[in-house]
């Protein structure tokens, strides 16, 4: 193959998946023709292997017998790497975008590696967003910026076990004859809220650059200034983490609060879109305004549409947040006087010192 340099990309965020075409890509040959024959490429499971340790993830979007690949991907001991695999005959274009769905990110957040020029353009042209490589330039992935994530916290090193985790919640889930509300008395969440340390801001900043729909104002805080509101006195800053009967979601939330002695405002509250339908965003929410409260303060909230995070703006009107009109351009909601809900009876809240 031949040693030229990938081209290089405009692309400044991080991918978060890379989808692996297979035959001549993956292994050398073609398995429906080769068979047995067929071996994996050294340099692209090693690529496969420190991209996993690093967070992200890997698919696969194949033209192949389904069942035929599977066995050849456990045999070979990397099928456990690839989460919603898509193999079979639709367009390489259609398993792309089903697998950016499954995963619930972005499809710009994506990766295409494939030895065949028709196949990139198909999805290039698809789906502009996505980064098509030539399978030539596989090994040479894990050097690429777009690979390279800032920092890599414990959550991202265990981000595999956690989709595989949520792949047997999902099945779970449908599988159950009951309403959500019994199915989530099932799970045995655990939810805490704790203050912030230095070891989580690693992690904080992962979050406020990966979390787009559930972000209440979009704002892209940098590593310094979440570490002066960790350390500050005038700020609260929160980690939200969640763990279930299936396993630990990692720190899924966080919330930046400058204090003030008659109000506290809640500059960013986001949350993963993967805990999305558990009602863990609310429960955040109204415990920040239990704090506010318990000072003698209100909590305002500031809100900025982005274009994805409506649903955000959702969440404060039906915590009863009212408008309070606009502060240097940004939306501003007050909190309601009255105190907050609990927690609902199928989740176990907890909190740190402080919270």
């Amino acid at each position: 193959m031949s040693a030229q340099s990938a081209p290089e990309s405009t692309r400044t965020s991080t991918i978060k998946c890379v989808v692996w075409d297979l035959d001549h890509t993956l292994w050398e040959g073609i398995l429906l023709e080769d068979g047995d024959r067929v071996r994996l490429r050294p340099e692209v499971v090693e690529t496969i292997v420190t991209l996993d340790q690093r967070g992200i993830l890997h698919s696969v979007a194949s033209r192949n017998d389904h069942d035929t690949t599977m066995a050849k991907l456990t045999e070979l001991g990397v099928a456990q790497y690839f989460l919603y695999p898509q193999i079979g005959w639709d367009a390489k274009s259609e398993s792309v975008a089903k697998i950016a769905t499954s995963l619930n990110i972005g499809i710009d957040a994506l990766a295409f590696i494939d030895d065949q020029p028709f196949e990139r353009e198909e999805v290039a042209f698809a789906h502009p967003g996505v980064l098509c490589i030539d399978a030539v330039h596989a090994g040479e992935l894990a050097a690429r910026p777009e690979f390279t994530p800032k920092y890599i916290t414990e959550d991202s090193a265990a981000r595999r076990a956690m989709y595989l985790a949520s792949i047997d919640r999902t099945k779970a889930e449908e599988e159950f004859t009951g309403n959500s509300e019994k199915f989530l008395a099932t799970l045995g969440m655990e939810f805490t809220i704790s203050r912030a340390q230095r070891k989580d801001l690693g992690r904080a900043e992962e979050l406020v650059v990966r979390t787009n729909q559930l972000n209440s104002t979009g704002i892209m805080y940098s590593a310094e200034e979440l570490a002066d509101r960790c350390d500050s006195d005038r700020h609260l800053l929160l980690m939200a983490e969640l763990k279930d009967v299936y396993g630990s979601y990692g720190q899924i939330g966080l919330a930046s609060v400058e204090l003030g002695e008659r109000e506290w405002k809640l500059e960013l509250l986001l949350m993963s879109c993967r805990v999305m339908s558990r009602g863990v965003g609310t429960v955040l929410l109204n415990h920040t305004v239990r704090l506010a409260q318990q000072s003698g303060a209100r909590l305002v909230a500031a809100f900025v549409p982005t274009g994805r995070n409506r649903i955000m703006y959702v969440t404060y009107r039906f915590a009863g947040f009212e408008e309070l009109g606009e502060r240097d351009g940004v939306q501003v909601l007050g909190a309601p006087l009255s105190a907050p809900p609990e927690p609902p009876e199928y989740l176990k809240l907890s909190t740190g010192p402080g919270v």
